[in-house]
């Protein structure tokens, strides 16, 4: 069997007003990433490697944002989510296989819930697969209706349901959707406008797909969180804060302690060692690689670039930013530590700052192991120092130091005696 194609469109076309913004929503960030970057990372990260986003409202934030890593297409005029598709048309002719289509706004989805989507549409033979939630309570969603055979007929819009539709049925429809490309191509030349809104609705390709005798299904997601949508500041919130539990909780069940789980903020792709204990109100940001039975916190900021080797403490109130980091190295408390080496079991003094940024170059402090870094020192980049050295606290380094040495910078004390009487 020939293999097919699999693409995925990202709808991020919208105004998005209710976010009470200059930007665009959809740049607005989550953990240090903008909402749109997510939703096409989930994409990629499930392994469809093309992706179509379809732009309009402040598309060059968007596109500044994303550059060459998708296709685009432009929807002048946001006349519905049928119509958005509709654009990006011509990128999908003459390709077989499936396509995602899914809401730019929707950054907390699992990589793995988008490829179980197309995998369930492939194994089924399905020409559209819907992804819904199951949920009690009457939310403003679209209602799923099922045959009697478990296929989708229609999808109607919340405001079109009867009473009874609105209090019965509990599922409904997310937006997310894989079709069949060439199925989805014919069936968006049948959508009309012929509503209130004058809008073309993607809903509505799956009554037409049915109609046809198309094999139509849903498959139900089993975390509801991982499906928020944002629309304003609070929904932005609220995503954070699921996004926020789910990376905890992963680092605890691999073996982190993590003392509270609601004040640690731990970024996407943080490697963390078996039986480090995170104290509260720790910061660690992307790409950080920390080892086994180390200390962080608490009110610790670890920053880009950062790797700790296992028995490694980082104490209160220290910031560290590309940062190397030996075994049992120590940084217990009130210091900033950026572009820096520490080796192994150095000890670094409380008020310890590497002097790294001139105004116009970041430059290196070279720290050998086994040395003990006084209280109160600068350490102005770039400078080197050997092994086991020892820098009497309250210096301030500008020389290397050779090892087995004694740095002291700090001139002699002198006493006025009776001169604060004056």
């Amino acid at each position: 069997m020939m293999e097919q194609d699999v693409l995925a469109i990202v709808m991020a076309a919208g105004k998005g007003t209710r976010m009470k913004s200059k930007k665009s929503k959809l740049v607005h960030k989550i953990y240090g990433k903008e909402i749109i970057r997510r939703a096409v990372e989930n994409v990629k990260r499930a392994g469809i490697k093309e992706v179509i986003t379809v732009v309009g409202y402040q598309k060059e934030q968007i596109q500044e944002v994303l550059a060459d890593s998708v296709r685009y297409a432009v929807q002048e005029e946001q006349l519905g989510t049928g119509h958005a598709v509709m654009q990006a048309a011509q990128l999908l002719e003459g390709r077989k296989g499936k396509v995602l289509v899914l809401n730019g706004d929707h950054p907390i989805m699992r990589p793995e819930t988008l490829k179980k989507l197309v995998d369930v549409a492939n194994a089924r033979g399905e020409s559209a697969t819907i992804l819904t939630m199951v949920h009690d309570d009457i939310l403003p969603y679209g209602k799923i209706i099922h045959d009697r055979d478990g296929g989708i007929q229609e999808i109607i819009e919340h405001k079109d349901c009867t009473v009874e539709q609105q209090q019965y049925i509990k599922e409904v429809n997310l937006g997310m959707y894989c079709f069949d490309i060439e199925e989805l191509l014919k069936a968006l030349k049948e959508l009309k406008n012929d509503n209130a809104q004058k809008e073309y609705y993607l809903t509505d390709v799956i009554k037409i797909m049915y109609d046809k005798g198309l094999r139509t299904g849903s498959i139900v997601v089993s975390d509801n969180a991982e499906v928020l949508g944002v629309n304003d500041r609070m929904d932005l919130q609220v995503l954070t804060k699921a996004l926020q539990l789910r990376i905890n909780t992963e680092h605890m069940k691999n073996g982190v302690t993590i003392e509270d789980i609601n004040n640690t903020y731990i970024y996407d792709d943080v490697e963390i060692g078996i039986d480090t204990v995170i104290h509260p109100n720790t910061t660690i940001k992307s790409g950080v690689v920390i080892g086994e039975d180390c200390e962080i916190g608490p009110n610790a900021y670890i920053r880009e670039g950062c790797r700790l080797s296992n028995k490694v403490k980082i104490g209160s109130f220290v910031e560290i930013k590309k940062a190397i980091i030996g075994e049992g190295a120590k940084v217990p408390h009130l210091s900033y530590m950026g572009d820096c080496e520490i080796g192994a079991k150095t000890n670094i003094g409380c008020g310890t700052i590497t002097c790294n940024y001139d105004g116009f170059n970041k430059s290196k402090t070279i720290i050998g192991e086994h040395s003990f870094i006084g209280s109160n020192t600068n350490l102005v980049a770039p400078v080197t120092l050997g092994k086991n050295t020892f820098v009497a606290a309250g210096s301030t380094i500008t020389d290397d130091v050779p090892d087995d040495s004694l740095a002291i910078a700090r001139q002699r004390q002198t006493n006025k005696e009776g001169w604060n009487k004056k």
